[in-house]
Order: structure tokens, then sequence, then C-alpha cells
């Protein structure tokens, strides 16, 4: 009997949820191994839906699922990952339970095809609901503090597509020709869901994909009227071509040749300049001081959680003291690297303490704090002129990315 159609990508939303819930791996990294044999871009971007789903909404997938059977099933059992794919797809995805049932049951040969089918029929019966926000496991919760149910609300939801401008005074004019929204000068946003690379604008370089908060780090060193910036772990290269659109001179090292290379690629098809280098920044020495520095550091990455929810389920304690290390190690070397009136800025796309207020405290370079007239009136500093976004922010434009950002200056 042929697969029933779709089944390859159910198969690889499976790979993809094992790789993360049991062996621990980043959604992206696993997804060139997951996606073996899956026929097609529809398939591939299905496979993703499917395990996104799954991990935005695990808690109370697995509530569901333990409401339906007295038999309880182990976290890690396949049979209980078929179920949360199951109903992820009924309840998410709009697909048909007929549908879920043909594309489901096949991945449990060999295994309790007859208690999940058994588990899934009896809740669609019921018509079972998700709650409007998404329960955040009690760990997760606790770290996030009061901004977690903020937070959980935009986690439910895939984010819309940010674009930054080469150019911020043909902003308007962008915005028209893209049906964009305005988020500030030289920064777009349009609908999920629109095909990056038949986008007006692209061929000829006229913006790259980057959250409007990603691209607030950079906007804090200001024009650059043609001195120097070091990127200090610059790839994937957003703030790089942001440096660069500015008028500095910019030098953007990174440790991975690998990530690099999407550097190079978009500063090709940007026409923007930069010098790269390739080295570890706990062993490399700049010849010569740079007038300013733009630190974004390595992190858990928890504040990109709406596009990447796998850093719900496997950043802990542990994940967070090792960067955190090795943070305020960069943090350290890259404050001997400043020209006297230089600026260093640091940043990180996390939501946790430890790897952003926690770390000011380590610089002995004097603060800078950041000024309200710097940002984008719906992105304030802290108190403590820092500055602090969080994925409940922007909520009725769709969001933002959680960072960190902090400044000193040379004497």
């Amino acid at each position: 009997m042929p697969a029933p159609p779709g089944l390859p990508a159910r198969r690889a939303a499976l790979r993809l949820l094992d790789a993360v819930l049991r062996r621990g791996e980043m959604l992206d990294q696993a997804d060139h191994a997951a996606m073996g044999g899956v026929p097609g871009l529809a398939d591939r971007a299905l496979a993703r839906a499917i395990a996104g789903e799954v991990l935005r909404w695990l808690v109370d997938l697995d509530a569901l699922i333990d409401s339906a059977t007295r038999q309880k099933l182990a976290g890690d059992a396949k049979a209980r990952m078929v179920l949360r794919m199951m109903l992820a797809q009924w309840l998410r995805l709009e697909t048909p339970p007929h549908a879920v049932i043909g594309t489901g049951l096949p991945l449990l040969d060999g295994g309790p095809r007859r208690l999940a089918h058994g588990v899934f029929s009896n809740l669609a019966r019921q018509k079972v609901t998700l709650p409007d926000v998404p329960t955040l496991p009690e760990a997760v919760a606790s770290r996030w503090g009061e901004r977690a149910p903020a937070i959980a609300a935009a986690i439910a939801r895939p984010p819309p597509l940010d674009l930054a401008l080469r150019d911020a005074a043909e902003t308007e004019q962008w915005a028209e020709r893209l049906s964009a929204i305005v988020l500030a000068p030289g920064h777009l946003r349009l609908p999920r869901g629109a095909p990056v690379t038949e986008l007006a604008g692209y061929k000829e370089g006229a913006w790259w994909v980057q959250d409007f908060a990603a691209s607030l780090p950079a906007r804090l060193l200001g024009p650059g009227e043609g001195k120097r910036a070091l990127d200090l772990c610059a790839a994937p290269g957003g703030k790089t071509l942001q440096l660069a659109a500015a008028g500095w001179q910019v030098t953007a090292l990174d440790l991975s040749e690998k990530r690099l290379s999407r550097l190079r690629e978009n500063l090709t098809r940007t026409g923007l300049q930069a010098e790269i280098v390739q080295a570890d920044a706990l062993k490399w020495t700049p010849e010569e001081k740079f007038d300013a520095i733009l630190l974004d550091a390595p992190c858990t990455a928890t504040g990109t959680c709406r596009r990447h929810p796998d850093v719900i389920h496997r950043i802990g304690p542990k994940q967070i003291d090792d960067v955190a290390d090795l943070q305020a190690k960069l943090l350290d070397r890259a404050s001997h690297w400043l020209k006297p009136g230089g600026r260093l800025v640091y940043a990180v796309c996390s939501l946790e303490p430890e790897e952003g207020e926690h770390q000011v405290v380590g610089c002995m370079l004097p603060a800078d704090p950041i000024k309200p007239e710097e940002l984008p009136a719906t992105v304030p500093p802290t108190a403590k002129g820092w500055l602090r976004t969080d994925p409940g922010m922007l909520a009725e434009q769709g969001g933002m990315d959680g960072f960190f950002a902090a400044r000193w200056r040379a004497d």
C-alpha cells in the first residue's frame, strides 16, 4: 500500500522534535538531517510548522493527552510525540481529523497505534481546545517573571517578516512598494509568509532580513563618518550591514566560516563593504584600536522564542551559566580595544538577566547611558540607561525579539 501523501513531512517533523526534546539540539541545526528524503519546499515548510507548533504548545498538548488516557505515556515516548503532532495539526494548523489520523498513525508502526488512535479520537469527539496563550514550563515562567504572560502570548504566533533598509532615507518609498508598515526609519514589517527572494528590492540589495529588536544595538553607535568599527561575533551579519550602511569602516569578526559565508553573500548583494576576519575572539588581538565596538555576544537566544520555540525547552541553568562565562570574557577583551572616546555596545538576544543586566557590572569602562532620543519612541531605554526588549512588546504589531544592550565610553 502506498504511503499517504504528506507522510514524509510528518516523519521529518518527528525527527526534528526528537532532536530538540530528546537530544537537546537546536531546531535549525537539526533541520538538515531531519529533512532527508522530504520532497519540495512545501513539505519542508509543513514539517517545520508542525514541529514549531508542538514546541509552542507542548505543555498544553501534554495536558490534553493526559486528560484522555489513564495509561500515562512517558514524556519522551514515541506515541506521546506522535499524539502531540496530531493534536497540533488539528488544533493549530486546522488539518481535518481524518487526515491527521491517516498521516499520524503510520508513524507508529510496531507501536501503540490503537492507544494513539483512541486518545486522539476521544479528544476530537470532545472538541477540545487549546488556551488562548501557551502555558510555559514552570522553570521558564519563573525565570521570566512578571513579563512571562506577555511573552507567552507573543510565542503563540510565528513572527512577521522584518526588513532593514540599506538607505533609511527611502523608508516611505519602500513601505509603499512592499505594502509594509514602518517600525522606525530604515525598518519595515511585512506579514509572515512573503517569499523573501521574490520581494521587490531583494535582488538589488535594498534591504536584508533583520528583526526590529536586533537592529537596535547598532543604532546606539550612531553615524560612522568614516571611522573604524569592530563587529565582534558578527555572523550572520545584519549588524555589520547596518554599520556599513551608517558610514562605518567595519571589521567583521566571527569564528564560523560557514556563518561568515552568509555575510559575504549579503555584502555582495547590498553593495556594502566590510573587512571580514575569521578568528576566535578570545585569541585574536587587533593591530590597532577602534572608534566603536559592537559585541553581539553568543547567548542562549531565549529572546528569539517566537521564531525558535525550541529554546523554551532546551535552555536551562547550565546553558545560561556556560554562555554567561563566555560573555564576560569577551566583554573584558573588547573593553581594551577602544580608542579614547570610543564606544562599546554589548548586546545579547537573551531574556536571561545573567546574560544581560548581570554582565554590566563586569565592564570596567565608564557607563554611557542610552538616551530616549537614540531609540524609537516605541522602545524607551530602562531607568538605568540600558535597552531591554521582550517578545511581548509591540504586541499589536506582531511583537519583537528579546534583547539586552548596554553601552560604555573609553576614557
